[in-house]
């Protein structure tokens, strides 16, 4: 066994195992949005997992997951297969101290990005098994403002689908309990934007939550106009306008529109979101945790946010988000997708605009044989 840390009093288990794998979930059908129909990518078809399944001498267990889109996936599990034996012999409670040496381990590729999205995986797992050993859901282990926090969807409202499905996909999330619709904009034409955002608005009346996603591809002009152009329809934030690294840019709109701005997705490291807080560029706060490095550096972010007073709205994941957004001070909101509904054995409750913290310990998750049966690659330190 490999050494860890010298033992104290308080050291009272040890990492025996570390397996983390490679899975490719595939979608339906295609999904395209504004990245796609300005030629700068290629339809998703599949998303990319890698797994992190941690157990300890004790014999307590955690589960953790990161993911990547389009490109990635191969790279994560690599660099995961080559860092993962650090964890072995230490204590798995010191999650803060285990997420500098991962780091530490591949610093050489640097503190952002797939570095540290390897690393996240790891990372969620220590925190899983730090909650299911306190027999605690994840939200409550890090002290809960609520029990729901509510969630809008976003799988209905691709640029790819037309309208008839748009509506039908909008209908069939709010007979689900969903809380508000997110619409995809940044078609070469803004005009089909608005028009499409007209007719989505007038669909779920006046009292719903809708917020408009761009995926990054306007500039500072196109973005400030169509953000002037819709301001009478009471959006709930317009969402990547600009560039990600845009601080300054985002800040400008931030400081001209009278609806919210929200960015951070593409972000891939605690440092690169202080800048956005620092800028004051944002009302909504996006951070990713599998893409941010895990639960360690996500939890930063929450700190620098809620002293800004900023409110938070974390991207996809809704199987870790939930229980981050549900430990945030200002009232959050959390995305729905149920694209990785197959990956796990359990459901998230979904009522009346919110999606419920689980009563099960930890992240309340465990892997479905589905899962297992897409996994390509497989390594156990």
């Amino acid at each position: 066994m490999q050494a860890g840390l010298a033992p104290g009093p308080a050291t009272l288990d040890r990492i025996a195992k570390v397996t983390v794998s490679l899975a490719a979930l595939p979608l339906h059908s295609p999904i395209s949005d504004a990245k796609v129909l300005t030629g700068r990518q290629k339809p998703l078809t599949e998303i990319a997992f890698l797994f992190a399944e941690i157990t300890s001498e004790g014999g307590h267990t955690g589960l953790g997951f990161s993911y990547s889109k389009r490109a990635g996936g191969p790279g994560l599990f690599a660099h995961a297969k080559e860092i993962c034996g650090e964890l072995i012999g230490e204590d798995p409670n010191d999650t803060a101290r285990l997420y500098d040496k991962l780091c530490w381990a591949g610093a050489s590729m640097g503190r952002s990005g797939l570095a540290v999205q390897a690393i996240a995986a790891m990372d969620i797992a220590l925190w899983d098994m730090k909650a299911k050993r306190a027999g605690l859901p994840l939200a409550k282990l890090l002290g809960a403002h609520r029990d729901g926090v509510r969630c809008y969807n976003t799988s209905s409202g691709y640029l790819s689908m037309a309208m008839d499905e748009v509506k039908a996909r909008i209908d069939t999330a709010i007979a689900r309990g969903i809380g508000g619709i997110k619409l995809k904009v940044g078609q070469p034409d803004p005009m089909v934007d608005i028009a499409r955002l007209e007719e989505v608005r007038a669909h779920v009346g006046g009292s719903m939550p809708v917020m408009i996603d761009a995926n990054q591809q306007w500039d500072r002009v196109t973005a400030l106009r169509f953000g002037r152009i819709v301001e009478p329809l009471n959006l709930t934030w317009i969402e990547e306008p600009l560039d990600a690294y845009d601080a300054e840019g985002h800040a400008a709109l931030a400081a001209e529109l009278a609806t919210p701005i929200a960015t951070g997705e593409m972000l891939t490291s605690a440092a690169e979101h202080a800048e956005l807080i620092r800028c004051n560029s944002v009302d909504f706060i996006q951070p990713d945790a599998p893409r941010v490095g895990g639960i360690t550096p996500f939890l930063k972010i929450c700190a620098l946010a809620d002293h800004k007073r900023m409110r938070l709205a974390p991207h996809f994941a809704m199987e870790i988000h939930l229980h981050l957004a549900a430990a945030y001070p200002h009232e959050p909101w959390v995305e729905h997708f149920e694209w990785l509904e197959p990956l796990f054995n359990e459901r998230l409750e979904i009522r009346d605009g919110r999606m419920w913290v689980p009563d099960r310990p930890g992240l309340g998750l465990t892997l479905s044989d589905q899962a297992r049966a897409w996994t390509s690659a497989t390594h156990t330190a």
